[in-house]
């Protein structure tokens, strides 16, 4: 009886003392646990603003963010005119090779300087025109060109320094170009007798001792473009640019040669007759040969030169 009482004792007072302890000790695994998780998630909330910081920093960068790297440019070409420009180049890109590259579109044209082309070349000219022998004389040329290109730019030293502005450039150019320039022939010492020349091997001549033509060439060039150049930095965004290459080719200038065939005689051999119908489709071939001669020496060019410099601005 006496052991009855002591064990059921012992029930009361250590087996609720023993489920607190473990009661305890769970609370205890559990709140370390929490610990663990809260840690866990802590660091996962600090990897991802971590990442997204990168992100930020690789994506927003005020200095890669369009507009900054558009630019525009406004030149003089001297086988185009007024040369301009629109493109994108950035050189604050982290990138190796996206802070190298850059595109355009270029175009040029001679129209808004036509009065002041021409009035050049009347000046080159002079009154009395340019003698190219035998009495024949070009006068009054005209020179009228455009073109359009797409290019890439590549800036082989990214933005070291002031070598950061020299850029190798390819692309492809549409261009077409017209030479017109009228031909007169007069000769001085002898006002009373006729204007003689020579055609394909047949002498003509003007009676009155005067010539009138017009000679013309047009070339509508297109083809790729190589080239090099620069743009250097003058203050805030404004830059000097300038391109140097060439447009390799396949089509070459078309001559043409305008000349009358009202009093035209021709020599034949004792005497001077006049050129009858048949005759003017014999001097039309004759006109027509010469010319085949003069493009077959034109034919071997095969590039066209650009040479451009100007201003641009860059944001």
């Amino acid at each position: 009886m006496k052991r009855i009482f002591i064990f059921t004792l012992l029930s009361v007072l250590v087996v609720p003392a023993f489920a607190e302890d473990s009661a305890i000790k769970d609370e205890s695994v559990l709140k370390e646990e929490s610990i663990q998780d809260a840690a866990s998630v802590k660091s996962d909330k600090s990897k991802d603003l971590e990442i997204n910081e990168t992100n930020k920093s690789e994506f927003s960068n005020p200095d890669v963010r369009f507009p900054h790297g558009l630019q525009i440019g406004v030149g003089l070409s001297v086988t185009s005119g007024l040369n301009g420009f629109v493109g994108y180049a950035n050189k604050n890109f982290d990138s190796f090779w996206l802070k190298r590259f850059g595109i355009r579109a270029d175009f040029a044209t001679t129209s808004p300087l036509k009065s002041l082309i021409n009035s050049g070349i009347d000046a080159v000219m002079g009154d009395e025109g340019i003698d190219i022998g035998d009495g024949i004389i070009i006068k009054d040329g005209d020179i009228k060109n455009q073109h359009f290109a797409a290019l890439i730019d590549f800036y082989p030293f990214g933005n070291t320094w002031f070598l950061g502005g020299i850029r190798l450039t390819g692309g492809y150019y549409w261009g077409d170009l017209e030479l017109t320039a009228k031909l007169t022939g007069h000769v001085e010492e002898l006002p009373d007798s006729e204007f003689a020349f020579e055609l394909n091997g047949a002498d003509y001549r003007y009676v009155g001792n005067q010539l009138y033509g017009t000679a013309k060439a047009d070339w509508n060039y297109r083809g790729p473009y190589l080239g090099a150049g620069f743009d250097w930095g003058l203050f805030a965004g404004f830059k000097i640019y300038m391109d140097a290459g060439v447009v390799f080719t396949n089509k070459t200038a078309q001559l043409g040669l305008d000349l009358p065939t009202d009093n035209l005689q021709k020599w034949n051999g004792t005497s001077w007759e006049k050129v009858e119908l048949g005759g003017i489709e014999e001097f039309e071939q004759a006109k027509q040969d010469a010319l085949a001669d003069a493009q077959d020496e034109l034919n071997k060019l095969k590039f066209y030169p650009m040479i451009k410099i100007g201003f641009m601005y860059r944001f």
